[in-house]
């Protein structure tokens, strides 16, 4: 996360799709305590949950005995939503184009996408293990 944002918030949830419900009244809460425009809801909940998912799935590899750690950062004007795993990492520098003819029809492969076209920003940190996405409130 950027220098100059506080921790508000913060959450550890086992690797498990049954996790996401946690994640989404968190979302609920912090768009409501940091007075979050309305009309940015939709694109918070489904970055973060897309994150969160990724890090179940790919990151933990669906492994209980693993967690997910979210983190809230809160700044005057932007909020910064980290999500951690504890798995081996990928290379998020090189990633298949979604939009590309021969990935069009393939059923994976928009998470990252699907973020990165929702939030202000999106980083990978710690050899892709770690994602901060940034929205203006």
């Amino acid at each position: 996360m950027k220098e100059g944002f506080k921790i508000v918030n913060n959450i550890s949830v086992p690797s498990d799709f049954s996790s996401i419900t946690k994640v989404e009244s968190l979302i609920d809460k912090i768009c409501v305590d940091l007075d979050v425009n309305v009309d940015a809801y939709g694109n918070v909940l489904i970055a973060v949950t897309e994150a969160v998912n990724n890090a179940i799935q790919h990151g933990n590899q669906l492994d209980r005995n693993l967690s997910v750690s979210i983190f809230v950062g809160d700044s005057l004007n932007e909020f910064c939503i980290n999500v951690k795993d504890e798995g081996c990492g990928f290379d998020y520098t090189n990633l298949p184009d979604p939009t590309s003819p021969e990935n069009i029809e393939k059923e994976n492969g928009r998470g990252i996408f699907l973020m990165r076209s929702l939030a202000d920003e999106v980083e990978f940190d710690d050899l892709g293990r770690s994602v901060n996405i940034y929205f203006t409130k």
